[in-house]
């Protein structure tokens, strides 16, 4: 079986004693690689610092995992009955480069392959330096539980950061190294400055204000920056605005917390690309309802308490699907009645049911010479109509859509999220620029 990026399977689907297999890793490059397996809790973090094994480490404590190099392949020997899923649910493979002034681009290929305890070749993923730029790190595969079952994912997602990155990523710490040189005889140079860059500081400021007031985020919010730096996004400035679904196929996603729970997904995304860290906020069903402006001071609980709370949001109309309605409302107020210099990126939920495809096609189409972004994301529906059709469709100036979609926000882990809303973000960036769509 040949996996491509994105793809999950039953590990069952390989292996149908769903015990024991092998992880074979091996890389063509002209330059060291590094590979390392965390062990993440349910919770997302690392389960502790024996869970990260690699060549210094080979053997986490009850003989789960085993890592060997073997002529250049990097073999990893799993043992799935020694582990307790309700304490260590994923097992994350990741890659670096031991030498910094490479990159992952710069990489010839790279094949993963879920082997049989006897070595047989199962499933292979492969990746090449295409798949990445600037990236010191990334994620190539994981091994993680749920509904009962362990699974494998195929992930190939890059960091700008290195080692260093993922164990921070994963909740763990990573201590500086000091050296001590022996005594000299000639005078020792001058101590340079220690400087901050500007990626840094910007890092620093959302997370300082993320944790001022809204500290439940923090975790979201790092797995954001992480995105956002892999994508060099984390300097762009851009309105960010959000879009929900209130027809009534939605309301079990009020009622759970789903729909507050992806204001606070989106709140980092405004702190970072908007100095007054807020994002504009619309609703539709029958029609349009502007909602107040989402901050830091007032997310909290903001679906249940913004304009009375969402079962008294009567001015959206009967609680069927509209999208046009919405659509006009968001180009008109950034265009014409409060239209600035910064691009704007519309993050728009919906749980399906689109009916006014022609509409809908005509207004996006009509929008592309705009400067407005619109992520389309598809929540426990079904029924997305045109919405799974954006990427082909013709007829605009830049492609200024994306759309994909997921069962519920818990569904996808949060970096994951973060990395599948900036996809399209960066590239639409770029094309609208060369477009002079935006400045």
């Amino acid at each position: 079986m040949q996996l491509i990026t994105g793809q999950k399977i039953a590990l069952q689907q390989l292996i149908q004693a769903e015990t024991q297999f092998k992880l074979r890793v091996q890389f063509s490059a002209p330059f060291d690689i590094d590979i390392s397996c965390f062990g993440i809790t349910p919770n997302d973090q690392l389960f502790s610092d024996d869970y990260m094994t690699f060549y210094n480490q080979p053997l986490t404590p009850k003989g789960e995992v085993q890592y060997q190099l073997q002529d250049s392949v990097h073999l990893f020997s799993f043992d799935l009955n020694k582990i307790d899923a309700k304490q260590l649910s994923r097992f994350v493979i990741c890659a670096t480069v031991s030498n910094e002034q490479f990159s992952m681009q710069q990489i010839k290929s790279v094949q993963i392959e879920f082997c049989h305890p006897n070595g047989q070749a199962l499933a292979t993923y492969q990746l090449d330096g295409l798949s990445f730029s600037q990236e010191k790190a990334v994620m190539l595969t994981e091994v993680y539980y749920k509904s009962d079952a362990w699974r494998i994912a195929a992930i190939g997602q890059g960091f700008n950061g290195g080692l260093k990155s993922l164990v921070q990523h994963f909740g763990g710490e990573v201590e500086e190294s000091t050296s001590h040189s022996t005594t000299q005889t000639t005078a020792s140079p001058a101590p340079t400055q220690a400087t901050v860059s500007s990626i840094d500081l910007k890092k620093k400021v959302v997370l300082d204000k993320i944790e001022k007031a809204a500290p439940h985020l923090v975790d979201i919010t790092k797995k954001s920056l992480i995105s956002l730096e892999k994508n060099n996004l984390l300097e762009v400035k851009a309105r960010v605005a959000l879009v929900l679904d209130y027809s009534g196929s939605m309301h079990q996603q009020y009622i759970k917390g789903d729909v507050q729970k992806v204001l606070d997904r989106i709140m980092p995304l405004a702190v970072n690309f908007d100095d007054d860290g807020s994002f504009e906020c619309w609703a539709f069903a029958e029609k349009s309802l502007r909602l107040s402006d989402v901050t830091l001071e007032n997310l909290q609980n903001f679906v249940n308490t913004d304009q009375g709370g969402h079962p008294k949001w009567k001015n959206a109309g009967a609680r069927y699907n509209n999208e046009p309605v919405v659509l006009e409302a968001v180009v008109k107020y950034f265009t014409k009645e409060n239209p600035s210099n910064l691009p704007v990126y519309v993050v728009f939920i919906s749980d399906g049911g689109v009916s006014e495809s022609k509409k809908i096609k005509k207004i996006l189409k009509d929008a592309s010479d705009q400067p407005i972004f619109w992520q389309f994301v598809g929540i426990g529906g079904k029924n997305y109509g045109v919405l799974e059709q954006l990427d082909t469709m013709d007829g605009r100036v830049v492609d200024n859509c994306n759309f994909f979609e997921m069962a519920d926000i818990q569904s996808m882990p949060e970096a994951q999220l973060y990395d599948a809303l900036l996809q399209e973000f960066p590239l639409w960036l770029k094309e609208a620029k060369n477009k002079n769509i935006i400045r």
